[in-house]
């Protein structure tokens, strides 16, 4: 099967922050908010597990472009939406100072059911994040892109951390975020298989010792999704520009169309365990850009920003024959001369020592469509 073969769909949903514009807290208003985005986004918005957070999701895309117009038409009907309200949207992975104890839940039994499994460790996931879904509709091939995908996942991390404050402290982490969430059971990387019918077993075999209740309670970072013929990258803080959101998203598609190369191929697949995967993910939610990561290929440890040049080599070719590697490459480079998202708020925390003009920052930059 070749490369033309597959359209390589695209999918984009993103977690916004609902703030009150006077204090710069979390405002509990979805509830408020739905109704009136939904009247001009339908039913590509919906609500999270708390009533301060709102998740838009894109139809099935096939290139950058569509994913650009979509997330323009999506981001801007929820920021006009809630600009009707007397509310702002904020992109940014935590909230800087408001509190995990004073969010309340969406009344729905999903939401209601996790906290009372969970308790604690979900109370405390006041957090906001980016999945990206690239189509795959065989499920055995999609598995082996998993396997060859699962080892880049930490330069995306550090590119996209955005979430470095917490509770009105500087957490001295670029993405708060994904330590967050690794209290949650199976969060993090996922195993390598070697099968599809490795993959099922090993989520029938959750269920049947009653670990889990059912399939979407796996919380890998990268997982096939159970609605949709698709690879699930679930690894990043929102992005807090829509110029970033799409330069990531194309990444991720060229980062799975150049594994699915290899998997026709019957190339080697880098060999890095889950806890080795799980200590480059604590590495680059550590530092970001500003320290080292470990080289795929070569497994040295090397200057991020070597690393994410590497990465970008690697899917260059894909980037080309989309069109895109004019895009994405000069969005990498742009966040590595200007910063992440959590770089930039520091700098803003920094030159204000407050942390609602870090809010301000935020709201500014989420409604930012200059790409």
């Amino acid at each position: 099967m070749s490369l033309q073969d597959h359209s390589f769909t695209i999918g984009v949903e993103e977690e916004y922050q609902v703030v009150d514009p006077r204090t710069r807290e979390l405002s509990q208003s979805t509830h408020l908010l739905l109704p009136e985005a939904e009247k001009m986004l339908g039913n590509n918005v919906q609500h999270e597990m708390i009533l301060s957070q709102i998740e838009i999701a894109t139809p099935i895309c096939h290139s950058l472009a569509e994913v650009q117009g979509e997330l323009i038409r999506l981001r801007g009907g929820i920021i006009t939406a809630a600009d009707h309200l007397h509310k702002q949207i904020a992109a940014s992975g935590t909230h800087p100072f408001s509190k995990w104890s004073e969010q309340e839940v969406t009344p729905k039994e999903r939401y209601i059911t996790l906290v009372d499994t969970y308790q604690q460790m979900i109370r405390e996931q006041v957090i906001f994040g980016c999945h990206v879904h690239i189509g795959i509709p065989d499920p055995e091939i999609a598995t082996q892109i998993l396997n060859h995908a699962r080892v880049w996942l930490s330069p995306i991390i550090a590119l996209t951390a955005n979430s470095p404050f917490w509770l009105g402290a500087d957490t001295g982490y670029e993405d708060y975020r994904t330590g967050l969430w690794w209290t949650v059971p199976l969060a993090g990387p996922p195993p390598a298989f070697t099968s599809y019918e490795d993959y099922r077993h090993t989520i029938d075999d959750l269920i049947e010792t009653e670990s889990i209740d059912d399939a979407t309670k796996i919380y890998w970072d990268l997982r096939l999704s159970e609605r949709f013929p698709t690879i699930e990258f679930r690894v990043m803080d929102i992005s807090m520009t829509l110029d970033e959101a799409v330069m990531v998203t194309g990444l991720i598609r060229a980062l799975v169309q150049t594994c699915y190369e290899q998997v026709m191929r019957k190339a080697p697949c880098p060999s890095y365990t889950t806890d080795q995967l799980r200590a480059m993910h604590w590495r680059a939610a550590r530092y970001g850009l500003n320290d080292r990561l470990i080289d795929i290929p070569t497994r040295h440890s090397v200057p991020a920003r070597l690393c994410i040049d590497h990465m970008l080599e690697f899917v260059r070719a894909a980037l080309e024959r989309e069109g895109d590697w004019q895009r994405v490459s000069q969005g990498v480079q742009r966040i590595l001369t200007e910063g992440n998202g959590a770089q930039r708020q520091r700098k803003v925390y920094q030159s204000s020592g407050d942390f609602r003009a870090v809010v301000d920052y935020i709201v500014a930059e989420t409604r930012n469509f200059s790409c």
